[in-house]
């Protein structure tokens, strides 16, 4: 059996999701493999957030499957499926009295028997985690009285303080300013767990992700490589905009540079 913390494969086989009549998904099958950081990337209401919540359970697919080293989540027990793929999510609910440490020790959850208390270990890894998002000196705090970005921070330590071998976020980066947007992504990226990450920017999806898919009305457009995905073409079909795409002359990733104005007017017309 794989170790809980080892990094999975995770698939997604022809799954739809479909709410009150309306087609959310429709059909997406891809495959993410063990280690490897997938961007999702679309514009709004593209299905990116329903396709996530398809693998931590929040919404089962009308039809399809998504499997986590060929295990279908779905049949999976909660709490073995905790102990294996950590969810941070866009939503950052404030309406409870718990302070920071009591949000990132949740993480540890999976991990205990039922009403166990904290042991050593799990202080260690809560007070790790905590000071790996930049939020130690808020332990204390009420998490309801953070700000939006310090809220964000808290729910990616305590993903990171689940210690799966699967990740999925999204949109982590919300509310965060500059650096700490680079820093969480840097430390998904160094965490070498499987990992897919819902994304609107997407210059910070070319800089950290392997292969972007790009997702347009419930399906896939486009998958691949951000140099492959993130064309010129592609932005105008899919985010309806003229843009420009150069590669970073000392990273060398794709840069995107949106010409105002353009592309807008031609669809208005």
């Amino acid at each position: 059996m794989t170790p809980a913390d080892q990094p999975a494969a995770l698939r997604f086989e022809d799954v739809s999701v479909v709410v009150g009549g309306r087609t959310l998904v429709d059909g997406v099958s891809l495959e993410v493999t063990p280690g490897e950081v997938m961007g999702l990337a679309g514009p709004n209401g593209a299905g990116k957030s329903t396709l996530l919540r398809t693998c931590y359970r929040a919404l089962r697919p009308t039809s399809g499957r998504v499997l986590l080293d060929g295990e279908d989540v779905w049949r999976t027990p909660g709490k073995r499926l905790a102990r294996r793929l950590a969810a941070v999510l866009q939503e950052s609910t404030g309406d409870f009295e718990l302070t920071v440490y009591d949000v990132v020790a949740m993480g540890r959850t999976p991990h205990k028997r039922p009403f166990a208390g904290d042991d050593a270990t799990d202080r260690d890894i809560v007070t790790e985690s905590l000071g790996r998002l930049d939020v130690a000196h808020l332990t204390r705090a009420p998490f309801d009285r953070l700000s939006g970005g310090e809220k964000q921070r808290v729910l990616i330590a305590r993903a990171l303080a689940q210690r799966t071998g699967t990740i999925v976020l999204d949109e982590p980066t919300n509310h965060l300013d500059l650096r700490h947007r680079l820093d969480a992504l840097h430390l998904v990226r160094g965490l070498g767990v499987t990992a897919v990450i819902a994304l609107h920017d997407l210059d910070l999806a070319a800089a950290f992700c392997d292969r972007i898919c790009v997702m347009d009305a419930g399906r896939t457009v486009a998958l691949g490589t951000p140099a492959q995905v993130l064309t010129a073409d592609l932005l105008a079909d899919v985010y309806r905009v003229d843009a420009e795409v150069t590669e970073h002359p000392r990273t060398g990733v794709p840069r995107i540079t949106v010409l105002p104005g353009r592309r807008g007017a031609e669809f208005s017309a």
